[in-house]
Order: C-alpha cells, then structure tokens, then sequence
C-alpha cells in the first residue's frame, strides 16, 4: 500500500509543486487550501482535493474527516500554508498580526493535533515547512518571523514529545524561493507604512523585495529545489532534524551568529536602504 501524505497550502508555490512530486513518486496525496481551482491540475494527476482554510478549526476538521474517508490513514504531514505580513511592528494591525499567526502557527498545530492521534498506532512523519527567517530577523518583518521563530520552537517540543511514540518531526530552513512570496510581502509592507514615520524606508525596503524575488534574479532557489527538500525529509529513514538550503539562508544565519547584536541590527537596516541598494534597485 503506498504511503498517504497530506499537504496544506497546495494550491500555489512550494506546496503544489511539492503535491506533484509526491505524485510521480507513488504517494498518496490529498493537498488542502482556500482556492481549489487552482489545484485541479493536480486533481487531474490523481490527488484528492480539499477546501482547507487552516485559520479555521472546523475547516480543519472536515479536510482530516474528508481525507480519511477517501484515504482512511495519513502517514505524513506537510504543514506548508503560510505567507509574509511585513510591516513594522508599530504599524501592522492587530488583525493582520493574530492572522499571521493563525496561518502559520496555530494552523500548523490545529492539523498536528488532529492528526497525531491517526499516527499514533503506526507511527507517521511531520514536516513543518518554516524559513532560514524561523531563526534571524531582517528589517521590517517581524510579524512574519514572530510566527516563523514561534513554529521553529513548538517543532522542537513536538520532536521530543513525539519521537518516543514513533512520529518524526522535520523541519524545512530555505532561503529565498521564486515564488509570489515577495511581491506579497513587497504589497503588506508598503500599505502598512503609508502616511507614517516608517514610510520612506517601507518603500525602499518593499522594493528591494520586489526585485529580490524577480525574474531576473537567478539566484534564487526554485520551487522544485524545496519540494525535493521535503520530499527527502518525508522519506528518509531518519531525517534530519532541520534542512537548511538555498538563496541566502546559511548567509543569513552565519551573520547572526558572527556579529554582535547591534552590529547586526545596522547590518540589515543598511542593506534594504543603504543609497547602493536605493542604485541597484533602479
């Protein structure tokens, strides 16, 4: 019997690319997200697909009801739905914030909790699909690595709580991907930072998304690089405890590790605004 694997966030990016590739291995899919129209190619490829707002706890509960009575097991777990609110701190609302957080953090632990218990009896695997930005910070986004910093921490407890009954926890670190992320990130932190203090840099800063995550950045790591990564993640037979990989992600992380604190803080305020970076972005 081949291995069922469940994937929120399926219907664009990393998530969907990662559903095809469990395809053509052999797998089981069902992928979950908001706008099923745009996963019938993979409905076409034989995935079940399913409505699934993860902010929700009944969505939730009917894509796990709904799975199971068309797969009746769920062997591995991909929490993958997520985006960027980015903005200063001050700036970004309430509302937005708790939405980032429920998409990213309680979402993932909504599904976790729901399917531990389907795993429990013969074992499963869940990858939780966060960011090199779950472990350094970069200018104006922290709403957007509160939550990647908090899912990096719950993935540490779930590991030790659930490994002795026989389910692995993995994590997913990449860097830049070429995906829609940036123009995403580029729209939040521009309406967040008009008419404030904040405004010049937030557009100085929203533009250098825009041109990170363009198509003429070649640099960047491709969608079919991190559904690899997940992949490897969800098969082997001992993975890792994280993979970290891609467009800037060890440079990142290496930074913070080498430099004090406040030098680190300069460090990236003058990266995203510095007048060469205001040139290049021209």
């Amino acid at each position: 019997m081949s291995k069922t694997v469940w994937i929120t966030g399926a219907s664009s990016g990393i998530g969907k690319v990662t559903a095809k590739l469990f395809l053509q291995q052999g797998y089981t899919v069902c992928a979950g997200a908001r706008r099923t129209e745009r996963m019938r190619d993979l409905e076409r490829m034989g995935a079940h697909i399913f409505y699934l707002d993860v902010t929700d706890a009944q969505s939730c509960e009917k894509f796990v009801r709904d799975s199971c009575e068309q797969t009746g097991r769920v062997d591995i777990l991909i929490n993958n739905a997520g985006y960027g609110e980015y903005g200063p701190v001050e700036t970004v609302s309430e509302e937005k914030a708790q939405r980032e957080m429920d998409t990213v953090v309680f979402g993932a632990v909504r599904m976790t909790k729901l399917c531990v218990p389907l795993m429990r009896e013969k074992g499963g695997r869940i990858v939780n699909v966060i960011s090199a930005g779950g472990r350094a910070v970069t200018y104006m986004g922290g709403w957007y690595h509160a939550s990647k910093f908090a899912l990096e921490a719950l993935s540490d407890s779930l590991r030790m709580e659930l490994e002795p009954q026989g389910i692995q926890v993995a994590v997913i670190e990449p860097g830049g991907v070429k995906s829609a992320f940036g123009e995403q990130a580029a729209q939040n932190l521009s309406a967040s930072v008009e008419g404030t203090v904040y405004e010049k840099d937030g557009k100085i800063v929203a533009d250098v998304y825009r041109r990170v995550y363009g198509e003429k950045n070649k640099m960047l790591t491709t969608a079919d690089k991190a559904a690899k990564m997940i992949y490897r993640a969800a098969a082997a037979k001992r993975p890792k405890t994280r993979y970290l990989f891609g467009f800037g992600a060890r440079s990142l992380l290496i930074l913070q590790a080498l430099l004090p604190q406040r030098a680190y803080d300069r460090l990236m305020r003058r990266m995203y605004t510095a007048e060469i970076t205001q040139k290049l972005i021209k």
